[in-house]
């Protein structure tokens, strides 16, 4: 029973590697973009907390 052709793990391969990257650059960006939001929040909050003491 003869074999079919070589399979092209070669491409698969650099495929695979391209989304890895790929993935990580999204996760990469998305936490940058969380801890952004985060001192976004924490600034305002703070201006907040200094509008009311000056106002009372």
């Amino acid at each position: 029973m003869a074999k079919g052709p070589e399979k092209n793990t070669k491409n698969k391969a650099l495929h695979t590697k391209l989304l890895n990257r790929k993935k990580a650059k999204l996760q990469e960006e998305k936490r940058e973009r969380a801890l952004r939001l985060k001192a976004l929040v924490a600034k305002m909050n703070e201006m907040k907390k200094n509008d009311e003491s000056d106002a009372v």
